[in-house]
C-alpha cells in the first residue's frame, strides 16, 4: 500500500474590496457558497443595507461551472479536511491583515452563505476579533462547536422555509449547540428558499446597524 503524504505549497487567493463612502466604516467580509465566485457574493453583500467596506473572498479551489463555464470555487472537500481547514483559516487571516494594512480600521463582521457559512463561523472563532457574524443557509461546523473556550460575537442565523440544502432540523440542532455553549443567536426564518431573500437582507441590515453601535 502506498503512503499518503501531504505537503504545503503556496497558492494565490483572490478577493474583492468595495470601499465605504467614509473613513473608519465597518468592514463586512463575505464568503460565497459552493459553485459561486467573489463577484456573485459581492452583489449579495451590496444588498445588505448600510455603509460598509465590503470584502468578498473567493475560495481557493477554483473550477469551471459545468453550466456556465465561468470560474467558480469551493472551500474544501472531505479529502484532507483538517489540513484544508487550516489552509483556509490562514488565508482568511491574510485577507483581514491585508485589508487592515490598507488603512481600514473599522469594526469587523463576517458573513457566510451556504458552504461559505462554515468559513464565516471559523473566521469569527479564529480570525478575530470581530463584532458580528451573519450566517445564511449553512450549518455550524463541528470543529467550531468543539473549539475550546469558544468565543463568538453576536450571531444572526437565517433560513428560508423552503431551503432544500439547510434543513429546519439542522437549524434547530445548531441553535441547541450554540445555546449549550451559552451563545444565544438571533434567528430569522423567512418565506423563501436557499437564497438571500429580501426579509433576511432587511433583518441583516437591522442586526448590523444595532450591533455596530453598541
Amino acid at each position: 500500500m502506498p503512503d499518503t503524504r501531504l505537503i504545503s505549497t503556496p497558492t494565490t487567493g483572490r478577493y474583492l474590496v468595495e470601499p465605504a463612502s467614509r473613513p473608519g466604516a465597518p468592514i463586512l467580509v463575505g464568503f460565497h457558497g459552493y459553485g459561486q465566485c467573489a463577484e456573485e457574493m459581492l452583489e449579495d453583500l451590496r444588498r445588505i443595507p448600510g455603509d460598509w467596506t465590503r470584502v468578498s473572498v473567493q475560495a481557493l479551489h477554483r473550477f469551471y461551472s459545468p453550466k456556465t463555464r465561468e470560474v467558480v470555487g469551493s472551500w474544501m472537500t472531505a479529502q484532507d479536511r483538517d489540513r484544508a481547514i487550516e489552509d483556509n483559516v490562514a488565508y482568511v487571516r491574510g485577507v483581514v491583515a491585508d485589508v487592515r494594512a490598507g488603512g481600514r480600521d473599522g469594526r469587523l463582521v463576517f458573513a457566510g452563505f451556504s458552504q461559505g457559512a462554515a468559513m464565516a463561523w471559523r473566521a469569527a472563532a479564529r480570525c478575530g476579533p470581530c463584532h458580528g457574524l451573519v450566517i445564511l443557509g449553512g450549518d455550524l461546523p463541528p470543529d467550531v462547536a468543539a473549539h475550546p473556550s469558544l468565543e463568538l460575537p453576536p450571531v444572526l442565523l437565517g433560513r428560508g422555509e423552503r431551503d432544500g440544502f439547510y434543513s429546519g432540523p439542522q437549524l434547530e440542532k445548531d441553535i441547541a449547540a450554540l445555546e449549550a455553549l451559552g451563545i444565544r443567536p438571533e434567528v430569522v426564518r423567512f418565506d423563501g428558499g436557499h437564497e438571500w431573500a429580501p426579509p433576511f437582507l432587511e433583518a441583516a441590515g437591522r442586526f448590523l446597524s444595532r450591533i455596530l453601535t453598541m
